[in-house]
């Protein structure tokens, strides 16, 4: 993903989007954010999509009705940085984030209403308001099964609410350490390509710094 190449009309001030953004970083993280030169356009990008800025979205080809796939390196700042979109102030900061790790657990103590929990959500309740989620670190959980029944279950959730993208315009999020044809390994050819319509893609390159030390 990468910046914008020219001069273009913008709908907000991004100097002081970015030090708003900076400020919260600093004030979460109890230390100094600096954003790198080679992350700039995933944070340029990003913002612009919870800010639902259509100018610069159309210029970084970025499609505002489809959720955020963020891949790179162990320790790039994947979570970190989604962590920080929920305390910026825009419209779409609302959204949950869960570990697929904890989802897998969960299915496994409580089988198939998991798939359900997770997939569908609050469409059962008097609201039924599609519920925005990420799921974090995707390849992350391991192999279940329910009762020696196998079940794929990041998959099964996901396939659902591909449907429910199509259908009610279901926004989802990812942070993985995968890469593409990993994802196609672990899922399925089927997923992968549904993949391509719900998110937007966002990727840190490999030399990216490990922000954990």
């Amino acid at each position: 993903m990468q910046l914008p190449k020219r001069e273009i009309e913008v709908s907000y001030d991004y100097r002081q989007v970015v030090m708003n953004f900076t400020k919260i970083a600093e004030e979460y993280l109890s230390r100094k954010f600096q954003i790198a030169e080679n992350e700039r356009g995933i944070i340029f990008g990003i913002l612009a999509w919870f800010l639902q800025d259509d100018l610069i979205a159309k210029e970084m080809n970025i499609d505002l009705k489809k959720g955020l796939f963020l891949t790179g390196p162990i320790g790039c700042g994947k979570t970190t940085l989604l962590k920080l979109m929920q305390k910026f102030p825009s419209q779409r900061r609302s959204f949950r984030m869960f570990s697929t790790r904890q989802i897998v657990s969960e299915f496994m103590q409580s089988g198939y209403e998991t798939i359900e929990k997770y997939s569908r959500g609050n469409l059962y309740n008097e609201t039924r308001q599609p519920q925005a989620i990420c799921f974090d670190d995707l390849g992350a959980e391991s192999a279940s099964k329910y009762f020696g029944n196998d079940c794929n279950v990041m998959a099964e959730i996901l396939l659902t609410r591909y449907d429910l993208y199509k259908d009610k315009g279901l926004i989802t999020h990812i942070t993985t350490n995968l890469t593409a044809g990993e994802i196609e390994s672990i899922y399925g050819n089927r997923l992968r390509s549904r993949m391509r319509e719900m998110f937007n893609l966002f990727g840190y390159d490999e030399i990216s710094k490990d922000k954990r030390k």
